[in-house]
């Protein structure tokens, strides 16, 4: 386990370590395990860069809000597909499981969303991505856990469908919710290609699109360099692992603290009297 552990995580100390090195000793080849030439210089550009920042905002405001619309938008079409006496139930599942194994193809999907209009749009971002067939499968086998009885309780009381879905059900469904939202968190901190297909105006890049440009304008200045034998001063390549750094931390720092949370909360339901 030890030994599984550092092949992991040493490829990130690696990262970590030489975005805080100069930029001579990140271009010297070898085994770093501690700042060659310690600098800051790379996280003063970036930090100094607004597009940085504007990206790490896109990249925010995408996830937040992609998550809460996904998770929302999910259970909801969950819960209706839980119950047996839904009409035409059998077929919205087969139609479900149908898009899980055969997709229209990348071309056929950008003219879908150039003809929605969501080239360079925010909601490029959230709109594609509000159902997940394979999340709302498990969102449908907890709420088809849930005792029948709640709901027949709160009928009796006078509580219509969408006071039964908020105020019953959502709340004793917070372990599965949270998995789902981690799930989509994640994916949405992390996507690229939404970004690199469907947007050209820099303004909207998330923090990801952003190390990317980074990344090609390294190689860019690299192949420069090697033509005209010029050398390249400051350091574009630990600019680039500062950005992953900056473009990281953030899904590290709070996938502990989630993944705490999502383990007490399913032992708890996975408990049954």
């Amino acid at each position: 386990m030890i030994v599984f552990t550092t092949i992991i995580i040493f490829p990130i100390w690696d990262v970590i370590v030489g975005s805080f090195s100069g930029s001579a000793s990140v271009a010297t080849p070898g085994i770093r395990l501690w700042p060659e030439q310690f600098s800051l210089d790379a996280y003063r550009v970036v930090f100094n860069d607004p597009s940085i920042w504007n990206a790490f905002l896109i990249s925010v405001l995408k996830t937040v809000i992609g998550v809460t619309t996904s998770v929302f938008f999910t259970a909801m079409v969950a819960y209706a597909m839980s119950k047996q006496d839904l009409i035409g139930r059998k077929i919205f599942i087969a139609l479900g499981v149908g898009t899980m194994f055969f997709s229209g193809g990348m071309i056929p999907i950008y003219l879908l969303m150039r003809s929605l209009g969501l080239l360079d749009n925010f909601l490029v971002y959230i709109i594609p991505a509000l159902f997940s067939f394979y999340n709302m499968l498990i969102l449908m086998n907890f709420f088809r856990e849930i005792p029948i009885s709640l709901e027949e309780s709160a009928r009796i009381d006078g509580a219509g469908v969408w006071r039964i879905f908020l105020q019953i059900i959502l709340p004793l469904s917070t372990p599965v919710l949270a998995v789902i939202a981690l799930f989509n968190g994640v994916y949405q901190w992390n996507d690229f290609m939404t970004a690199r297909l469907y947007i050209t105006n820099e303004a909207l890049y998330p923090i990801q699109m952003k190390l990317y440009e980074i990344i090609v304008q390294q190689q860019a200045a690299n192949m420069q360099n090697v033509v005209g034998s010029v050398i390249i001063p400051t350091s574009s390549q630990t600019i680039q692992l500062a950005t992953i750094v900056v473009a990281t931390v953030p899904i590290v720092l709070v996938y502990p603290f989630l993944q705490r949370f999502l383990i007490s909360g399913m032992m708890i339901g996975a408990v049954k009297e």
